[in-house]
């Protein structure tokens, strides 16, 4: 079992940038490929970027390429997710998920095991 609290939405001007951590709990976060995913209103959530267990390899939407980082800390059992150059179309809660080891690099919401309660990100134009 892994529970998951997410942390550091709020509202910035378009070409800003936030930093989204999430925390996890229990010993064996290590053993879990991490992704940020996000919802807007009136739409399906999305993936947004992904990290394997070891952090080596990182995998990204198209839409926030180039501007957002993935990354994670197995010492301290956290995955952050750095967002540059924010525009209002990011606008969304975000989420942080935990799945198995073995995810690909264009994963599908279902194959997240765990996921957190979400924070807002809200990017004003």
């Amino acid at each position: 079992q892994v529970q998951l609290v997410e942390s550091g939405g709020g509202l910035v001007q378009a070409g800003g940038s936030l930093r989204l951590s999430c925390a996890a709990s229990g010993r064996t976060f290590v053993r879990y490929a991490m992704g940020w995913f996000r919802q807007a209103p009136g739409k399906e959530r999305e993936f947004v970027a992904g990290i394997n267990w070891s952090g080596r390899s990182t995998y990204y939407a198209n839409s926030v390429a180039g501007r957002f980082t993935i990354s994670r800390d197995n010492a301290k059992n956290t995955v952050s997710l750095q967002m540059n150059s924010l525009s209002p179309e990011d606008t969304a809660v975000y989420y942080c998920a935990a799945g198995p080891a073995g995810i690909g690099p264009r994963p599908l919401v279902s194959e997240y095991q765990y996921w957190g309660r979400g924070t807002q990100v809200t990017a004003s134009s």
